[in-house]
């Protein structure tokens, strides 16, 4: 059994997707603490050319709290004010009639927390792309986060019974293969290869978030770049 576990970020880029798309069971890594001006609750989009920083807010977010323990910000305004941001940028993208509706749902969903948010994004945008892997939250499974770093990834491999654990690239650094070997599992890592479509008539930005991937592509032409990675 394929095992990926990754922290949840809103509307990650195409990498994000490969990696869901590549194994059996996703893993939300939620019980752990949040990171300031990282992935979580930001993203990037293109707007007039140009790549522009889009960011969830939140409620007393702080390096000292789990992801799962934070919510979203109480003022309701935000959520509209971005949904306008999205269509001024997306509004003449050949699949904004399709895709904007889908950002409603994700954008307007109500959640205890900023974790269940993502995941419900998740469960709005994975049947349009064709994604099918089962997509569940380490708060509410393993009870392992005395563990910390490799240690905790094993223990969750273990529990799961997984043969084969895929991670981004940037784990090269932090985990194994040794170590993996020798409790009985494959450690390998993804590399995802250029993604490029046509945006507008802008020079080419890489690497925004899925939102953009999906506006300008049709769900099969997603599904193809789904398969643009080397493993490791």
């Amino acid at each position: 059994m394929k095992l990926a576990i990754m922290q949840p970020y809103f509307l990650p880029y195409i990498g994000y997707f490969q990696l869901m798309n590549l194994v059996d069971k996703f893993i939300l890594y939620d019980d752990v603490a949040f990171i300031n001006r990282g992935w979580v609750n930001r993203n990037r989009m293109l707007l007039n050319g140009k790549e522009h920083l889009f960011t969830i807010p939140l409620k007393d977010a702080s390096q000292n709290k789990r992801i799962c323990d934070i919510s979203l910000a109480d003022d309701p305004k935000w959520r509209d004010k971005l949904l306008k941001t999205i269509e001024q940028a997306y509004r003449k993208a050949p699949f904004y009639n399709t895709v904007f509706p889908l950002t409603t749902k994700m954008l307007n969903f109500g959640a205890a927390n900023v974790a269940d948010y993502i995941r419900h994004s998740f469960e709005v945008l994975n049947p349009y792309i064709g994604i099918q892997t089962e997509v569940i939250p380490s708060s509410c499974v393993y009870a392992n986060d005395k563990l910390k770093a490799q240690d905790r990834i094993l223990d969750i491999c273990r529990q799961e019974n997984a043969t084969h654990y895929i991670n981004p690239i940037g784990g090269m650094e932090l985990y194994r293969k040794e170590d993996f070997a020798a409790a009985g599992m494959q450690l390998s890592f993804i590399r995802s290869q250029p993604v490029v479509y046509p945006q507008f008539r802008n020079e080419f930005v890489p690497w925004l978030s899925v939102l953009d991937v999906l506006m300008f592509n049709e769900p099969a032409t997603v599904r193809s770049m789904l398969a643009k990675y080397e493993l490791l």
